[in-house]
């Protein structure tokens, strides 16, 4: 085969990213705000790399210049949607953050062991040309822009819009979604040009969910329960598809990767349930739940019924398997989707949560487990909170797990682990099979921190991966 003299970044297709080379490093920022440290946010750069005498161990941190800034989800100056343009280069972390509305662009192409900041975009300018704050999911466009979700207007109140970067000078261009057709509510996006669509998702009013989780917030209606379709060309909003009380609160969507498929998933935290949709034969977009995860009957806790709460969901880059947490239960979850309809549970794992034996929680009817599961302990350190954030290999054969969610929800559900530290953890996967393995022997232990204990969260390989890259 003749080498591609011309490509731009990532891969160009799903199938040939899945044959990149092994991860080494991943990036994933560390917050300090809620935990009592008055320490900035930073960036740890984890060696994942077995052969390397550093293996699981953070071998490098960027601090970003100011406080309380909450860092989150992570993305890129560009990616395999530009493969074909071989002046792009993916050599820049977008790092947005969820309460301060600054986003940080940082440097990791010069030194990709030790990143540094390249540009601060402050808030003043999001503010100021998008009316728009409290960013969230970061994704590079084919058109060499970047694109985030917003959750929010500068006041707090809910309002789902995008802001567009330059992707060259990092300066805020100004809205994609065209005047007047913000959402009611924001979180995360995914788009697929080949069929002139884009699919939002919604949380809740950042005045909201930044003071915590209350029940009376979801009574209230201030948690969404919809998702949102746009035209993609038009930058404009079609259609509406709400869930009803069995998608409370869509959070992280999915398309398929193949991009001539029109249909994906999305895990609805508060009903724990997952909802595959569609572009259906009239033309119009709809959606059915196809996974319901039960809640648990409990004792000593804020309710008398625990949720799953589905945070986080992958989808391998064959398409073949569906990955999603309960961060509450616990458990990660794998699933056959080569008949999306009718997903098939494959694999299971256990990472401690707040079920576990021992602890202050008492399960008293229970759908799925005979008992309550074993407390997690890796390399001699037990395991506080529930696995969080996800990040599948290429290969799809390895996965990496990281337990904080949100600094304000991790004091309020699981305050041991912001006394202790957050951890990353790594699941070997069975990609034939089926099934989820925990290696023992990878642990890393955010509690033994130089500054102290940290919340650590998304993870990203400097290559991409399977929640960053879009193929148009």
């Amino acid at each position: 085969m003749a080498k591609c003299e011309l490509c731009g970044p990532g891969y160009k297709s799903p199938l040939d990213a899945m044959k990149g080379p092994r991860e080494q490093i991943v990036y994933l920022p560390c917050i300090y705000r809620s935990t009592g440290i008055n320490k900035p946010d930073y960036l740890a750069t984890v060696d994942v790399d077995p052969k390397s005498p550093t293996y699981s161990q953070v071998i490098h941190r960027l601090p970003m210049p100011n406080l309380n800034d909450e860092l989150h989800d992570s993305g890129w100056n560009t990616c395999s949607s530009c493969f074909g343009d071989p002046s792009k280069s993916r050599n820049k972390l977008i790092l947005p953050s969820l309460v301060s509305s600054r986003v940080y662009v940082i440097d990791v192409g010069t030194d990709p062991q030790a990143p540094r900041i390249h540009k601060v975009v402050e808030p003043e300018e999001v503010f100021s040309k998008c009316k728009l704050a409290y960013l969230h999911t970061s994704h590079c466009l084919g058109s060499g822009e970047i694109m985030i979700s917003a959750l929010g207007d500068p006041s707090g109140n809910a309002k789902g819009g995008f802001v567009l970067l330059d992707g060259e000078t990092f300066e805020v261009k100004g809205n994609w979604e065209a005047e007047g057709n913000s959402a009611k509510f924001g979180y995360d996006f995914w788009y697929q040009p080949r069929h002139n669509v884009m699919i939002s998702s919604e949380m809740a009013p950042p005045k909201v969910y930044l003071k915590g989780f209350n029940m009376e917030d979801v009574a209230a209606g201030h948690y969404g329960h919809s998702l949102n379709v746009w035209d993609w060309t038009k930058h404009t909003l079609i259609q509406t598809l709400d869930l009803g009380q069995d998608g409370l609160t869509p959070l992280e969507l999915k398309f398929l990767h193949n991009p001539d498929e029109e249909q994906g998933f999305v895990g609805c935290a508060l009903s724990s349930s997952v909802f595959h949709f569609y572009k259906g034969k009239d033309g119009k977009w709809a959606a059915d739940k196809v996974i319901k995860v039960e809640s648990k009957k409990v004792e000593g806790w804020a309710l008398q019924e625990m949720p799953g709460l589905i945070t986080n969901i992958l989808i391998s880059l064959d398409d073949h398997f569906l990955y999603f947490n309960n961060w509450l239960h616990g458990d990660i979850r794998q699933y056959d989707i080569t008949n999306p309809k009718e997903p098939k549970l494959t694999g299971q794992i256990f990472l401690s949560g707040s079920i576990v034996k021992g602890g202050k929680v008492i399960v008293t009817e229970d759908k799925e487990l005979k008992m309550q599961p074993e407390p997690l302990v890796v390399k001699g350190k037990k395991i506080n909170g529930g696995p969080q954030m996800i990040q599948l290999s290429l290969d799809g054969r390895r996965l990496y797990v990281t337990t904080s969610l949100y600094s304000v929800w991790d004091k309020q559900f699981y305050p041991d682990m912001v006394k202790d530290g957050s951890v990353m953890l790594q699941v070997d996967v069975d990609t034939t099979n089926g099934g989820l393995k925990l290696n023992p022997d990878f642990l890393v232990d955010f509690g033994k921190e130089p500054d102290g204990p940290v919340l650590a969260h998304e993870l990203r390989y400097p290559g991409g991966d399977c929640s960053s890259d879009i193929w148009i």
